[in-house]
């Protein structure tokens, strides 16, 4: 199933690659006034990774399309990779609901109702999200 996971994610990253969205995704974030700062882009990598969790609700099929998303953006910036990778990786984390197995799992083997599987383990995927991102911000200062 796991291979099918990721088999099916690296698939739709390759569609939206083939497509031009890709391209455009990077053209958008390269045309706009943002800063000139490592910070900025690594914010809209964790943003467009934490879009596409939300949407999608795989945390793999996220990162995985976030990663082809934002390798243009490398290649136009010279943002370290790694802290991209980082940075997609924390965004893909946020928010886990009700379209991850993940969520279902959590629920279940704990022995939670839905309303407390969102307070808890939502909550705690979204802190942790943003605690990677301000990982990852912290890091590009010494990077």
């Amino acid at each position: 199933m796991m291979l099918l996971i990721i088999g099916g994610g690296g698939a739709f990253k390759q569609v939206l690659v083939d497509g031009g969205i890709a391209k455009y995704v990077s053209e958008i974030f390269t045309n706009i006034n943002m800063p000139p700062l490592l910070a900025a882009w690594l914010l809209a990598a964790w943003l467009l990774a934490a879009v596409l969790r939300v949407c999608l609700g795989s945390a793999t099929v996220a990162s995985l399309t976030a990663t082809g998303l934002v390798a243009p953006m490398i290649a136009a910036t010279g943002v370290n990779p790694a802290l991209m990778v980082l940075a997609v990786g924390a965004g893909s984390v946020i928010a886990d609901h009700v379209n991850d197995a993940g969520f279902w799992m959590i629920k279940e083997y704990f022995g939670l109702t839905l309303k407390e599987t969102f307070m808890s383990w939502t909550t705690a995927t979204t802190v942790m999200s943003l605690m990677g991102l301000l990982s990852v911000l912290g890091l590009s200062l010494v990077v």
